[in-house]
């Protein structure tokens, strides 16, 4: 099996780009590739029009942001952010405005003559960036560089990166094995499955439009429901009608199994059974948990023969919804709008 099979992938110029995808899917083996630290067996690696599968990583104007940080413990904050220009012999008083520049950018004005081992980890991670980018390079490259940070200060981080990609306008491509992170920072996904491109799309299209089995489960909290093909090429859950036809984005194969996607949130509670099929799906179902999450609640509920439904509500809602418990009967509502189907596909 190979790390990376046939990956064929555009990066537009001043994108932010991210790699997702599970621990061992070939992302960071890609980002690495990218950055020259891997080389491919074949294929190419084009910056532009310029072939770069030869070039070795320092030649490639590449800035590159690690998990770890990897920051010198032994210089100050401004010494270890100029520390790339000292390496392209950029003159003392240059480095220096750049170096001031650059604090200014990521927020750590006054901070240059501390030592790392006086910083926060937000801040050390500050320092990872700015190092990255005080040169300018062409590129710049960030292996899950929030993952060592508390869920707050990591939330926080994300806007901060996303606000300081739209500031410095440059080619980002990005790790992650987070879902939400990919959604809430990234021009585009490419999720990666197995050394392979599942899908490649805004993040939009990729949480309302999976193109297969794999992302719509990995992307967000969903619900796969299997569905049948009739007779008449209509989709059927059990004994209710999805669809009257087969996606129109997908060819005609009864070969194929097909399911329906539910994410929690579309889903209304207690919804009237007797509205129109034209107008939503109608599962009925019994309360098997109920967990309160703080500004949400999480319900499982049991439908049809033996599936499960998850359904995410507001704590803010009627305290009749706040108040279920395993047992209870509810009738679940979709709207029409909200359905998704796609294709079952065989993961390797």
């Amino acid at each position: 099996m190979y790390a990376l099979d046939d990956v064929d992938l555009e990066v537009f110029s001043g994108e932010f780009l991210t790699l997702l995808g599970p621990s061992g899917s070939g992302k960071t083996t890609l980002l690495m590739a990218i950055a020259g630290f891997n080389r491919p067996d074949s294929g190419s690696i084009r910056f532009g029009d310029t072939e770069m599968i030869l070039t070795p990583p320092h030649k490639r104007d590449v800035g590159m942001v690690f998990q770890s940080y990897a920051l010198f413990p032994h210089m100050t904050v401004a010494e270890n952010i100029g520390f790339p220009l000292k390496l392209r012999k950029v003159n003392s008083a240059e480095t220096a405005e750049r170096v001031t520049e650059a604090l200014a950018t990521v927020q750590l004005t006054g901070l240059g003559d501390r030592k790392i081992d006086q910083l926060s980890g937000g801040q050390r991670q500050r320092v990872a960036l700015a190092r990255a980018f005080v040169f300018r390079p062409r590129i710049l490259l960030m292996d899950e560089p929030l993952s060592a940070l508390d869920k707050k200060l990591r939330e926080q981080m994300q806007i901060e990166l996303k606000q300081l990609h739209r500031q410095l306008g440059v080619t980002t491509v990005y790790v992650t094995h987070d879902q939400r992170e990919a959604l809430t920072m990234s021009d585009r996904i490419a999720i990666i499955n197995h050394g392979k491109l599942a899908q490649v799309d805004t993040p939009q299209a990729i949480y309302n439009r999976p193109s297969n089995s794999f992302v719509a489960d990995f992307i967000g909290e969903s619900t796969i429901l299997p569905l049948t093909l009739d007779t008449q090429e209509r989709l059927l859950f059990e004994e209710q009608l999805v669809l009257d036809h087969l996606p129109e984005a997908f060819s005609k194969d009864n070969s194929r199994d097909w399911s329906l996607v539910v994410r929690p949130e579309r889903i209304s509670l207690n919804a009237d059974s007797q509205r129109s099929e034209n107008d939503c799906l109608v599962f009925r179902g019994e309360v098997k948990e109920f967990v309160y999450q703080g500004e949400t609640a999480l319900a499982l509920v049991k439908v049809g023969k033996d599936y499960d439904i998850s359904v995410r509500l507001g704590t803010n809602a009627a305290s009749s919804q706040t108040m279920m418990k395993p047992g209870d009967e509810v009738n679940l509502s979709l709207s029409r709008d909200d359905v998704i189907v796609i294709p079952q596909e065989k993961t390797p």
